[in-house]
């Protein structure tokens, strides 16, 4: 990957835009979103080193440990398709990853370019995420209160009426999952506040608001 390419964090606890904010940074700047989890999966399906490591890691019923994790990612993040920048999505979690990141970038001549905090409110959070629910024969998404299909009870893409819910879409679980996001994701916020590389994002607003202020800090480091 070219040293100028940018490497672009999101940090935002679940419902607050990162996948549908990445997917807009990928078509607008020809980023890429490396997803661990689907780096874990593609690895171990092509056979690589690495990941015959985290197949015999995960067959054990074990967490694949962070060397395994970086060796996965500095692997991908040579291939071609990545030479105009990534958006990393699921590491690191820790500021101990954070910083085995740095050093693995490094090495390559590269750096975190800007980490972005999708800042929330928890309790309207709550019913954003909660309030969530999907046709299960397509997959479009719909909402309690913003997003609602013209019949009630029948999709508007396909015409199916098998809607689902996710069975942690919870209001409880998601007041969990908010709690331990921000026990887990503050110390990074404060790790890349501390380096100059942190930008805050209020993304409560409009998906449109939010994306133009992505795509201004995504043209500046891109610059």
């Amino acid at each position: 990957m070219a040293s100028q390419a940018p490497v672009l964090i999101l940090l935002g606890p679940p419902g607050a835009g990162k996948g549908t904010q990445a997917r807009m940074l990928e078509e607008a700047f020809g980023l890429v979103q490396l997803s661990t989890g689907d780096l874990l999966r593609a690895a171990v399906a092509a056979g690589t080193e690495a990941g015959r490591a985290a197949r015999a890691v995960m067959e054990a019923g074990q967490l694949v440990s962070d060397e395994i994790v970086l060796a996965i990612l500095k692997d991908r993040m040579v291939q071609p398709d990545v030479a105009r920048g990534v958006i990393l999505d699921g590491f690191p979690r820790t500021d101990g990853q954070a910083a085995a990141l740095d050093a693995l970038l490094a090495s390559a001549g590269q750096r975190i370019t800007a980490a972005v905090s999708l800042e929330v409110d928890d309790e309207a959070m709550v019913g954003r995420v909660s309030g969530r629910y999907s046709c299960g024969t397509c997959g479009e998404g719909y909402h309690d209160q913003f997003k609602q299909p013209a019949q009630a009870g029948t999709c508007d893409k396909c015409g199916g009426t098998a809607m689902k819910r996710r069975a942690d879409d919870t209001a409880e679980t998601v007041r969990e999952r908010l709690k331990a996001y921000h026990a887990q994701t503050a110390p990074l916020i404060a790790y890349y506040d501390g380096k100059g590389v942190l930008t805050r994002i209020d993304a409560m607003g409009p998906i449109a608001e939010v994306q133009d202020a992505l795509a201004g800090i995504v043209g500046r480091v891109a610059a």
